[in-house]
Parts: C-alpha cells; sequence; structure tokens
C-alpha cells in the first residue's frame, strides 16, 4: 500500500521553537544511528561474514532513515520559514 502525507497551514497553531528543538532532536538521533549502520555496512568483516539478508536489511535501514532524515529537515527548513 502507498505512503499518503497531509499538509496543514501551522502558522500561529504551533510553538515554533519548541517544534525545531524536537525536530532537532529527532534529527541527532537519526544522524547518529545512521552513522552507526554505515559504519557497520563499511566494515569488510561484517558485510563478508554476516547473513546476506541481515546485510540487506541493514542497507534497507540506511536507506529507510536517509529518506526519514531528508523529510524532517525538509519539515524543520518550512517550520523555520513560518
Amino acid at each position: 500500500m502507498g505512503e499518503m502525507q497531509i499538509l496543514i497551514p501551522l502558522a500561529g497553531l504551533i510553538d515554533k521553537e519548541a517544534e525545531l528543538k524536537r525536530l532537532n532532536k529527532e534529527l541527532e538521533k537519526l544522524h547518529k544511528e545512521l552513522a552507526k549502520c554505515t559504519a557497520k555496512l563499511d566494515n569488510p568483516k561484517f558485510t563478508e561474514r554476516a547473513p546476506a539478508e541481515i546485510v540487506e536489511k541493514e542497507r534497507q535501514r540506511v536507506a529507510d532513515m536517509s529518506a526519514s532524515l531528508q523529510q524532517l529537515e525538509a519539515q524543520a527548513a518550512r517550520i523555520r520559514a513560518i
């Protein structure tokens, strides 16, 4: 099943600073997790010894986290522009 995003104008409805703080915290957490997964995939011992399914699962996690980071960064930029 596909994904759907619903955008609601938030100007005047949210605490801009609190929302940016929340987004930045989430971005920081994702950056750390992404760095950890990327380091794991960059380790030849992991990619050579781990089962192919596990390696593929890690690659998918990296792709998913990268997409989430892009979405959160875009969301933060939109909130800054309010």
